[in-house]
């Protein structure tokens, strides 16, 4: 026996067949390569394309359906590849599938948690719930959607950590992107201020506002005073901008308003500090 295998191993058409299977093994990794290369840019193309026709798309939805339909086509052409590999290699894939799916057909009963990942990440995908570029809060991770997956979704927090979370677990979703955003912005003056004269000074600067930045959607309003502590009157001023556009318009409001205080001589109010010390010539020190 072992001088028969001895024999197979030295035969030359041993070697030519290993060669050829190697070839053929080759030229379908290379080959399934290309075609998932190819067909994302092709995807990806197309959906471009699809984005400056007169169509009425959602740029969010079509970067969803991009990734999600490049996912596809890997996972499709690289099972595909496998299937062939496993072919050339005398495995028969018929009986194989047979028995992966009586296999499978008992692990599925454990396997309930991914069906429910997948069934609710086509649901997600299919009513538009939050797409790739979206400022979401699901359970406790908050942060910008970089992809919708079958299984999964990621999203990347403000601080870099990404947050990877199966689609089955998510409950509660709050986005942040679909609605314009809103922003209150409280400033601090003094009792003895010249109240009408900031409110003239205010509305004068907030009805330029939108001729200089374009995330404004309309001219801020200035709702006058909210609150009264002591000698601290607060003061507020509500905008309306893009999704996710507000913190930037809110910091140039504040800095503003408190450069326009300064040059007109209206006080604004500052935290202030007092010390409070025991009586005697020494106090604080060693005698």
């Amino acid at each position: 026996m072992i001088q028969r295998y001895l024999d197979k191993l030295t035969s030359e058409s041993f070697w030519e067949n290993i060669i050829d299977i190697s070839i053929k093994i080759i030229l379908i990794i290379i080959v399934s390569w290309l075609v998932v290369r190819i067909g994302k840019k092709i995807i990806n193309k197309i959906f471009k394309i699809r984005m400056r026709t007169p169509l009425n798309t959602s740029e969010r939805r079509q970067k969803t359906i991009t990734k999600l339909l490049q996912s596809v086509l890997s996972y499709g052409v690289y099972f595909s590849a496998i299937i062939a590999i496993l072919s050339l290699l005398g495995i028969q894939v018929a009986g194989l599938l047979a028995g992966a799916g009586i296999v499978g057909l008992a692990v599925g009963f454990g396997a309930q948690s991914l069906v429910k990942d997948v069934i609710t990440g086509f649901f997600i995908i299919f009513e538009d719930q939050f797409g790739v570029g979206d400022h979401i809060k699901i359970n406790l991770a908050e942060g910008t959607v970089v992809e919708i997956g079958l299984r999964t979704t990621k999203i990347n927090g403000a601080t870099g950590e990404q947050y990877i979370i199966p689609n089955g677990a998510i409950g509660d979703v709050v986005n942040y992107s679909i609605n314009n955003s809103k922003i209150f912005i409280d400033l601090q003056m003094t009792t003895d201020a010249n109240f009408e004269k900031a409110e003239q000074i205010i509305n004068k600067y907030l009805s330029k506002l939108p001729d200089v930045h374009q995330e404004l959607v309309d001219v801020p309003t200035f709702l006058g005073v909210q609150s009264v502590k002591g000698t601290e009157v607060t003061i507020r001023i509500v905008a309306e901008t893009l999704p996710q556009q507000q913190y930037g318009v809110a910091r140039t409001i504040r800095r503003d308003v408190t450069k326009l205080f300064e040059e007109n001589d209206i006080p604004m109010a500052y935290p202030k500090m007092m010390l409070y010390g025991g009586l005697g010539k020494n106090e604080g020190g060693i005698e």
